[in-house]
C-alpha cells in the first residue's frame, strides 16, 4: 500500500464519547454489515424445507395473479419481488396494505394468491387482506420472523424468516431481515422460473427495452432473407457465382445441393486465392468451403456473434431444416449492441 493510501486509512479518531470515526472505522463499519447480512442469507438457505416447495406448488397452481403486500420496508421489499415475479413469467402485482381498505382490495381476486410480508407478523395495516383473503378463501404465504404472530396464524404456510440480528448497531433499522426478506421472493421467482421451463425467449417478451433486450435478439430478427440471400446451385458457374456475391453485397454466396440444402459457401477470400485463367467457366461446387457453419433463427444473436469469433468468419447462414433461409453479418450483431455470449 502506497504511503497516501497508508495515510487515508490512519485517520481514525475518537470523540468524546468513545465513539471511533475515520475511513478505517467506515471500512470496519461496512464490512460487519456485510458479514451480518451474509450469515442471515446462509441461515435462510439451511432453514428451507418442504414448506417452500408447498408455496411453490400452491403459486404455479393458480389461474390469476401473486399478489405481494407489505408495510415500510417490507413494503419496498414486497414491491421488488413482485416486479421480479413479473418479468420472470410469473404474473404478480404489488399492493399497499394501507390502502387496500380503501379500494385496494378490488385489485384481489378469488384466482390470486397472497404473500404477505412482515418481519414482526404483527404490521397492523395487513388486517384488511388478511380478513379478505381468509373471508374468500385466497391462499395465503405469510413471510416473517414469528411463527406464532398474527400473521402466522392467519396464513396456510409461512416461510419463516431466520432469527438473525439486525446489522444495524442499535438493532433497529431493518437491514438483514430486508435482505433476507428480498433473497427469500428472488429465491421463489427463480424456482417458479424453473418449474416453467422459462427461456431467454420468454424473457424477451417482458424486457424488449434496454441492454437486457439487445442482448436476447434472435438471429431472426437481424438476418437478411429473401431477394437478399445469396445463394446459387452447385453446377453453377464461377461467373454467377462472383455476380451474386457482388450483386447481394455480402461477401459470400451459399452453395446449395440439387435439394435446395446448404451444402458450402464461396467467399471473397475464396475468390482471391482461386482466380485462374479458366476460373469463371468452372462449377461453383469445385470452389465451395463444404459444411460451412449455420446457425438456426430462433438461436441468440449473441450467440451467432460467438460462433463468428471462434470461427474468424464474418457472417453465418441461417438454415432451417438444412436450407438457408437468411444469412446474418456481423455488422448486423454489433448494429443491434450484440456481444458475445460467454
Amino acid at each position: 500500500m502506497n504511503r497516501a493510501a497508508t495515510k487515508t486509512l490512519d485517520t481514525t479518531r475518537t470523540d468524546t464519547n468513545g465513539r471511533r470515526s475515520g475511513a478505517a472505522a467506515d471500512l470496519e463499519s461496512a464490512r460487519r454489515v456485510l458479514e451480518m447480512e451474509a450469515k442471515g442469507l446462509t441461515a435462510l438457505a439451511e432453514g428451507l424445507g418442504p414448506t417452500f416447495t408447498q408455496a411453490l406448488d400452491v403459486l404455479s397452481r393458480i389461474r390469476g395473479r401473486v399478489v405481494v403486500t407489505g408495510m415500510g420496508k417490507s413494503g419496498h421489499v414486497a414491491r421488488k419481488i413482485a416486479a421480479t415475479l413479473a418479468s420472470t413469467g410469473t404474473p404478480a402485482l404489488y399492493v399497499h396494505p394501507a390502502e387496500a381498505g380503501h379500494g385496494d382490495l378490488g385489485m384481489i381476486t378469488e384466482a390470486d394468491a397472497v404473500i404477505a410480508l412482515s418481519n414482526s407478523g404483527e404490521t397492523a395495516e395487513l388486517a384488511a387482506i388478511v380478513e379478505y383473503v381468509k373471508r374468500f378463501k385466497i391462499p395465503l404465504v405469510a413471510v416473517t420472523k414469528k411463527a406464532k404472530s398474527a400473521l402466522g396464524e392467519a396464513a396456510d404456510m409461512i416461510l419463516t424468516l431466520p432469527d438473525s440480528a439486525e446489522a444495524c448497531p442499535m438493532g433497529l433499522a431493518p437491514t438483514t431481515s430486508t435482505t433476507v426478506m428480498l433473497a427469500l421472493g428472488d429465491a421463489i421467482a427463480v424456482a417458479l422460473l424453473e418449474r416453467k421451463g422459462f427461456s431467454p425467449q420468454d424473457f424477451q417478451v417482458f424486457h424488449p427495452g434496454g441492454q437486457l433486450g439487445r442482448r436476447l435478439v434472435r438471429v431472426a430478427e437481424l438476418m437478411h432473407q429473401g431477394d437478399s440471400l445469396p445463394v446459387v446451385a452447385a453446377d453453377a458457374t464461377m461467373n454467377e457465382a462472383v455476380l451474386m456475391i457482388t450483386a447481394k453485397r455480402l461477401g459470400c454466396v451459399g452453395i446449395v445441393d440439387s435439394a435446395g440444402r446448404l451444402a458450402g459457401i464461396i467467399t471473397d477470400g475464396d475468390l482471391r486465392r482461386h482466380i485462374g485463367e479458366d476460373f469463371r467457366q468452372r462449377r461453383a461446387g469445385e470452389f465451395m468451403t463444404a459444411d460451412p457453419q449455420a446457425i438456426r433463427p430462433q438461436a441468440l444473436a449473441s450467440e451467432a456473434v460467438s460462433i463468428m469469433n471462434a470461427h474468424k468468419i464474418t457472417q453465418l447462414f441461417v438454415v432451417d431444416k438444412d436450407r438457408p433461409v437468411g444469412i446474418i453479418h456481423i455488422h448486423d450483431c454489433l448494429k443491434a449492441g450484440q456481444e458475445p455470449r460467454s
